[in-house]
């Protein structure tokens, strides 16, 4: 399937709370998001989106079928790492297995390393989220190793891997 990467627009704020208020979306978020999600809490995120510094916050709506159907996005970090970005990214239940996670990944990271200085594009999924890693994997990102109870969520300690992706490596 399809997918394109586009520049968000307050009206994917519907399509983002269906995608966000589903807890098997949720358990391999980072905390933060409420649950439900409400189509007023979607339009909050997507405001600040557009607000935001556009050389520090690279965040697109994933958009197949004419919708939004997720979110990618890459945050360029701070200090010694000013010229690395976090990627995140989640897709909504009914669009998994579809090749859209691997395909926004991919037009994300071109965007990124063709329109700014970043030169590492890094993502930490949890260890149990197969498929996320294989998306990373599939997207040409390296496996570089696994962060021991690295994160509490729902109460529970978990290892998370970390992957990445240089721009020389593209």
């Amino acid at each position: 399937m399809n997918c394109t990467i586009r520049k968000w627009r307050l009206s994917d704020a519907k399509d983002l709370a269906a995608a966000v208020s589903n807890i098997k979306v949720q358990d391999n978020l980072r905390d933060g998001l409420p649950y439900p999600y409400t189509e007023k809490d979607g339009v909050d995120y997507i405001s600040l989106m557009l607000a935001a510094d556009e050389n520090k916050t690279f965040a697109f709506a994933v958009v197949a079928d004419d919708k939004a159907v997720g979110s990618v996005g890459a945050f360029r970090q701070e200090n010694i790492h000013g010229r690395t970005a976090e990627l995140g990214y989640y897709i909504a239940e009914e669009y998994w297995g579809r090749g859209i996670a691997t395909e926004a990944v991919k037009q994300i990271c071109d965007h990124v390393f063709e329109n700014s200085d970043i030169i590492r594009i890094y993502a930490e999924p949890f260890a149990s989220n197969l498929a996320s890693c294989r998306v990373l994997e599939k997207a040409g990102f390296r496996y570089e190793g696994t962060l021991r109870s690295n994160a509490v969520k729902n109460g529970e300690v978990r290892d998370m891997k970390i992957y990445s992706l240089l721009k020389t490596e593209r």
